[in-house]
């Protein structure tokens, strides 16, 4: 399959839902402004994207779900403004251009981020964006969704990640903050399409499985590229990580075992869908093109 083309594809679909969903005017126009300053700035879509490849391969049609979907990128777009913040990383770039509390000032970024986030639940609570999505799937995916992004998980690592800073990095602190911070939205995104389908235990377990791996993995990787990656290539600052001393994989175990460790998680990734066949290939090329990603 052409996954270039699969994913230009599905992250056409999620766009055109933002566009209908944010076209009608807000007051004040600014909140509005800064939410779609950042959602729109050129993010690759990865984690709406393996939610409706999931959901496919679970048997569905992966337009039924694509408000869901996209739910799990505002919440990304979210904690990547709250990220950037001066407080947190005090970064000045994300995907090429000036972070969002350097064009429309802290106070402002703070709320397009809560607003974002809180869009997110509206949608992802809403029955009537779906025909063919029971109600109970939709609570329940809504529970995994909001188990991943606060105290159980993404905040969580956040957290862990700024605790850790000027610290001797050790392996169970470092898989903590990679499996919570980034991992557990990785996760819920691969879990989301089998529970919203309605799969069975067994369908579910794989591909949560798939999300643990792919969810470490895609952090490691970041953390390789946060080296070897160069500012314009990634559209953020290159080297920010040794800059304030994070707590990295490259840091603890170099980086020739962290491509190791990261080749391995793909593996393991694509191995945990081996129950499924064809049906499953978005999700292995997916896999894959993590493991090569330059940005």
């Amino acid at each position: 399959m052409d996954i270039k083309k699969y994913l230009h594809d599905k992250r056409d679909l999620v766009d055109t839902f933002f566009r209908e969903y944010y076209a009608r005017s807000h007051t004040p126009p600014v909140l509005q402004e800064a939410m779609r300053y950042s959602l729109f700035a050129g993010g690759k879509r990865v984690r709406p994207i393996l939610a409706l490849a999931a959901y496919e391969t679970c048997g569905g049609d992966p337009e039924d779900i694509v408000p869901y979907a996209s739910t799990l990128e505002l919440i990304h777009t979210y904690s990547l403004i709250h990220d950037d913040l001066p407080s947190m990383d005090n970064d000045d770039l994300r995907r090429g251009k000036p972070t969002n509390h350097k064009v429309y000032g802290e106070a402002i970024a703070i709320l397009a981020g809560d607003a974002l986030l809180t869009d997110a639940f509206a949608i992802l609570s809403d029955p009537s964006l779906s025909t063919r999505v029971a109600s109970s799937s939709l609570l329940l995916a809504l529970r995994d969704v909001a188990l991943a992004s606060g105290l159980d998980g993404m905040v969580a690592g956040q957290v862990q990640d700024m605790l850790s800073e000027n610290k001797e990095p050790d392996g169970e602190t470092l898989q903590f903050i990679h499996s919570h911070k980034t991992g557990a939205l990785l996760r819920a995104s691969a879990r989301i399409g089998p529970i919203l389908y309605g799969s069975s235990q067994a369908v579910l377990d794989a591909l949560t499985a798939y999300g643990n791996s792919i969810g470490l993995a895609f952090q490691v990787i970041d953390d390789i590229l946060d080296i070897e990656g160069d500012t314009e290539e990634m559209g953020k600052t290159a080297g920010s990580d040794v800059k304030i001393n994070k707590m990295t994989y490259p840091r603890f175990y170099g980086l020739q075992k962290s491509r190791d460790i990261a080749r391995n998680l793909i593996a393991e990734a694509k191995a945990a869908l081996s129950i499924f066949s064809s049906e499953a290939d978005p999700l292995r090329e997916i896999a894959d093109y993590l493991l090569t990603r330059r940005t």
